[in-house]
């Protein structure tokens, strides 16, 4: 309900956004643009990085839907925590390839299955492994392998590993050296440090949505920014909470006082911190 008060078409900082997006002002999303349609031009391995909720797999995600189909194969697998054959056995389900239960033939059809997408569809496939900091050491060692394509000749796949920090430090390790050296980028996305740029994230993901009025105060937005500590599935959170509380009270816009009751609700009084102090006047 509270969509049609503000005239929202739907929530605000949605994860489904497509086209252009309220976070490709980061610096961070336009290095992973960047590279991202390196690695789709000259097929390698990239690692993507950062803490939960700063918006790793949307930033890949909406990178993945700007590729032409068919000429693009995007591949995502998130279920990480399994053993690396069922891990294998998944990626030759979604290549249409009944999967083997022996290694060494599932390796041997899905290479194939590659190689034809390639060579005789012109179909580039595009690997997106989520959640990677899961994956085990076992599966790591053996990935290695698994990117060598004709006598270690040719690069078929696009590869990304995205994670958490620990899979950076996972990778750094000596055994995983192999895996490493054909990680050809690493980017690493942190949260909003630049209160700015916050700002413009924020009503960049309600214009998204149809907002065409300034919906939060300035010491609204200053609270937003301290309490989500610029993460923007925390941010994104509150920001849906006070809009509802805004409603629920008559209000057309976010206040530092709704703001503040929004924080309380998702984080409970002893974590909620005050609404920031109104601006003094100058003495004349």
């Amino acid at each position: 309900m509270y969509r049609k008060r503000f005239g929202l078409t739907g929530h605000p900082l949605p994860k489904n956004a497509q086209g252009k997006t309220f976070y490709e002002d980061s610096p961070a999303y336009r290095r992973l643009e960047r590279v991202f349609l390196q690695l789709v031009d000259e097929p390698g391995a990239g690692l993507l990085t950062g803490e939960p909720g700063v918006g790793k797999t949307a930033a890949l995600r909406n990178l993945c839907a700007t590729l032409p189909k068919p000429d693009h194969l995007v591949l995502y697998l998130c279920d990480t925590a399994v053993s690396p054959l069922d891990l294998y056995r998944t990626l030759a389900q979604e290549l249409g390839v009944a999967p083997s239960h022996r290694r060494g033939q599932l390796w041997t059809d899905i290479k194939k299955v590659l190689v034809h997408l390639v060579d005789e569809r012109h179909t580039q496939p595009v690997l997106v492994l989520d959640e990677a900091q899961h994956l085990s050491d076992k599966f790591l060692l053996d990935l290695s392998g698994f990117l060598n394509f004709a006598f270690d000749s040719r690069e078929l796949l696009t590869l990304w590993l995205v994670g958490l920090p620990a899979l950076g430090r996972t990778l750094a390790q000596q055994q995983h050296a192999p895996l490493a050296m054909r990680i050809q980028t690493h980017v690493h996305i942190e949260p909003w440090s630049d209160r700015e740029g916050f700002a413009a994230c924020i009503h960049g993901g309600l214009e998204a949505v149809g907002a065409r009025q300034k919906l939060l105060s300035d010491p609204a937005m200053e609270l937003l920014y301290r309490q989500s500590r610029g993460y923007l599935r925390i941010a994104s959170r509150l920001l849906r909470s006070a809009l509802r509380l805004a409603h629920e009270r008559t209000q057309d816009f976010v206040d530092e006082h709704v703001l503040a009751a929004a924080v309380d609700d998702m984080l409970g009084p002893a974590l909620a911190a005050p609404p920031p102090a109104p601006a003094r006047s100058a003495k004349a």
